[in-house]
């Protein structure tokens, strides 16, 4: 089998593999977004400063989670863009506005946990609301700032109908720059700050004994999900984006790496898994407020319990052997 057979199977499966994975995104994202933030809004006047924060990252997860259907498209098609230029990059700039807003937004909720246990008198009636929209609006800047340079990358290679969530060959070098630095901003400086905030709540928790094994259980639940969302979502899609990245200046160079297939691979398999996070964004809800938690899974009964209701009322009634007789 040849180089370019092998490609061309590599880029169907991944397709396959894409399109599948964001149909179920796409569903279960916007269901679960849309009962968590109903809750959000139900419980507005009781809200917390953290609420204000978790409200927000939700909106982020909304914004990507609406270009879905344009990707679901876009995949079916064999990664052949219909939609023009220019939604194109509106639909990569939602990702990554989603992507760093939402690495932003589990930061700032974070160190807000972090302030709360480990410094509860410090900041005790100095956290305001105003405070905490003033730090949204901030991490709604600061997104948009590193979202914004990937707009300027060409995005389509000689009209090819492609729509590229990098750039095309030519411009792959100074690409390769700007993925780095913002890779390093936009990731590795908030991971760091979640590992320490959380290393330190984890040794007051476990030294406290003004704590029930509700309240510990609680607060461990948001570390153990931000923790893994990063080393299973984030982390393994920034590795893999660059590593592809530097894998295509060296081909261009005349220098195809024999790791080049592998990485492709796992470029494709992290896109997915980066993907997931819009749908799983929503288990913040449950871990940062119990009655908003409480209620969304309420919520989410009543909504599963409607839909089997329908389905049984849609399903024809099995008719008696009599009754099947005496309508002929």
């Amino acid at each position: 089998m040849t180089t370019t057979n092998i490609t061309k199977l590599d880029l169907k499966s991944a397709d396959t593999f894409l399109t599948a994975l964001y149909i179920l995104v796409f569903v279960v994202g916007l269901v679960l977004n849309l009962c968590g933030m109903k809750c959000l809004v139900h419980n507005w006047k009781k809200l917390r400063i953290i609420n204000i924060l978790v409200l927000n990252l939700g909106v982020a997860d909304m914004l990507y989670l609406l270009t879905h259907p344009f990707l679901i498209v876009y995949y079916i098609n064999k990664n052949e863009w219909t939609f023009g230029d220019g939604l194109c990059k509106v639909t990569r700039f939602c990702f990554n506005l989603n992507l760093y807003g939402s690495i932003g937004f589990l930061t700032c909720i974070s160190v807000y946990r972090y302030l709360v246990i480990v410094h509860p008198l410090r900041v005790m009636g100095r956290l305001t609301m105003t405070q905490s929209v003033v730090i949204s609006v901030v991490m709604w800047v600061l997104a948009s700032v590193i979202s914004f340079p990937d707009m300027s990358f060409p995005k389509d290679s000689m009209n090819s109908g492609a729509c590229y969530d990098t750039t095309d060959s030519e411009n792959i070098e100074e690409y390769l720059i700007y993925s780095l630095c913002w890779t390093f901003i936009g990731f590795c400086i908030p991971f760091i700050v979640i590992v320490c905030c959380y290393g330190h709540v984890i040794l007051v928790v476990c030294r406290s004994n003004m704590m029930n094994v509700n309240q510990k259980q609680q607060i461990l639940k948001l570390l153990v999900f931000l923790i893994l969302m990063f080393l299973f979502c984030y982390a393994p899609f920034h590795v893999s984006k660059n590593l592809n990245l530097y894998s295509r200046v060296l081909t261009k160079l005349g220098k195809r790496p024999t790791w080049n297939n592998v990485v492709f691979k796992a470029r494709h398999v992290s896109f997915g898994l980066v993907s997931l996070n819009s749908a799983v964004n929503p288990l913040v809800y449950l871990c940062v407020s119990e009655d908003v938690g409480a209620q969304c899974r309420q919520l989410l009964q009543q909504m599963f319990s409607c839909c089997f209701k329908l389905k049984s009322r849609s399903e024809p009634v099995p008719q008696t052997e009599k009754e099947a007789l005496s309508a002929l």
